[in-house]
């Protein structure tokens, strides 16, 4: 059997109020019994810890009672809003008629005294239900007062006059307070939806980025191999072709085509190896992101015979792993571009952190490109960085025009 269990946080405001509704009817009968005394033979006592702690001691039970909970199911905020609205107000009624009025205890006073209750029952209502339920609510409220305070219209005096100025004035104050409840739970509600909806879109917008960036790596990956291992295999090839050709022909010719076959492989072994240890990235976490860098920019500056610049801080901030291979991925694929795309001279490598920023920039005064183009081709590359740098909430800033060099800046 399958049960609807109530709003586990409507049930936990219950349960407190409760508590605090005991708390305020006992601070209600020591400001009574010493402020305004009531008559001897008064059950002024009765009332506050009889009927209205009763009353709150029902709710803290029905509020901690996990099966009862589950038996009424909906029912259960419906019966307990019930219970805080009629009960007090028939408890009020039953004493003062039975009893006559008191100090503190009176048809006028009554809706003061209850304010407590009533208060909470407007809250969930307007957070569980719509303002036409809180309508209805206000228009009970009323009407068990009106005809408590006509039952109590003096003999000598319009028996309408008083209980009508006083549900008056009980309507006005409920409907102020009861509307600007509403409105403030209904805008909390809408500020919770639009916040859902906002994380659950970032969330399909995070997925999206994080699977173009894994396709652009991949893309990435298959053009540093083409342009090693492939490179290496093809031009080996056709080499021992001819070291076959000429093997029984011409001995020097086939020597000298089998050295250049030799020195293929160790080229591309070298570069293979190269391009399998920059993928692992195994030196930023062996040697920290500013070494790091630094060994990547002088090996490719070394190999592509370029003048190298390099400017980083002694200490890097503290960064998440996710935040330093951003920075590493991105300064290798520019430096990578500038030492074997761009036909530079020089090449400079900065990182800066200043003001909570870490900005990376890599410039080379190479034959440069138009930035417009650079989503294709050859520039496939550049995308990777850019999809890298939004996943990680920083920017890519990249300058160039043909002739002109390149800049390539990273702001997280």
């Amino acid at each position: 059997m399958s049960y609807i269990v109530p709003n586990s946080d409507a049930v936990r405001l219950i349960r407190y109020s409760s508590f605090l509704w005991l708390g305020y009817l006992i601070l209600l009968f020591i400001i009574n019994q010493t402020l305004f005394p009531p008559p001897p033979d008064h059950p002024n006592t009765f009332y506050y810890l009889g009927f209205m702690g009763l009353i709150s001691l029902l709710c803290l039970g029905l509020a901690s009672w996990t099966k009862i909970q589950r038996l009424l199911g909906r029912a259960f905020i419906p019966i307990v809003i019930g219970i805080i609205t009629v009960l007090p107000i028939l408890a009020t009624i039953t004493v003062v008629r039975l009893f006559g009025p008191a100090p503190m205890l009176d048809p006028q006073s009554s809706v003061l005294l209850l304010l407590p209750f009533f208060m909470v029952a407007f809250l969930m209502v307007a957070w569980q239900y719509k303002w036409l339920h809180m309508l209805l609510i206000i228009l009970g409220i009323n009407i068990l007062n009106f005809a408590g305070a006509l039952s109590f219209a003096p003999p000598d005096e319009d028996p309408f006059r008083g209980p009508v100025i006083i549900s008056l004035i009980q309507t006005i104050m409920f409907l102020v307070v009861g509307f600007s409840i509403s409105y403030l739970i209904s805008r909390i509600k809408n500020q919770q939806q639009s916040l859902a909806a906002a994380n659950l879109s970032l969330t399909h917008y995070t997925s999206t980025l994080e699977q173009l960036a894994t396709s652009r790596e991949r893309n990435r990956l298959s053009r540093e191999l083409h342009d090693t291992l492939a490179h290496t295999l093809s031009g080996l090839a056709v080499q021992l072709e001819t070291v076959k050709a000429y093997f029984k022909i011409d001995q020097n010719t086939s020597q000298l085509a089998l050295e250049k076959a030799l020195a293929s492989v160790h080229s591309g072994l070298k570069e293979t190896r190269r391009a399998l240890k920059a993928l692992r990235a195994s030196c930023l976490d062996e040697l920290g992101l500013s070494k790091a860098i630094a060994v990547i920019a002088e090996e490719s500056a070394a190999q592509a015979h370029l003048t190298l610049s390099l400017s980083m801080p002694l200490k890097m901030p503290i960064m998440s792993p996710d935040i330093e291979q951003c920075i590493y991925r991105t300064a290798q694929e520019a430096i990578t571009n500038a030492a074997n795309h761009a036909g530079a001279k020089n090449l400079s490598v900065n990182i800066d952190a200043v003001r909570g920023k870490i900005i990376l920039g890599v410039i080379d005064d190479g034959i440069g490109f138009e930035v417009t183009d650079a989503g294709g081709g050859d520039h496939f590359g550049l995308s990777v960085m850019r999809e890298r740098a939004q996943i990680n909430g920083g920017k890519l800033d990249i300058i160039s025009r043909p002739g002109d060099g390149t800049i390539v800046r990273l702001t997280i």
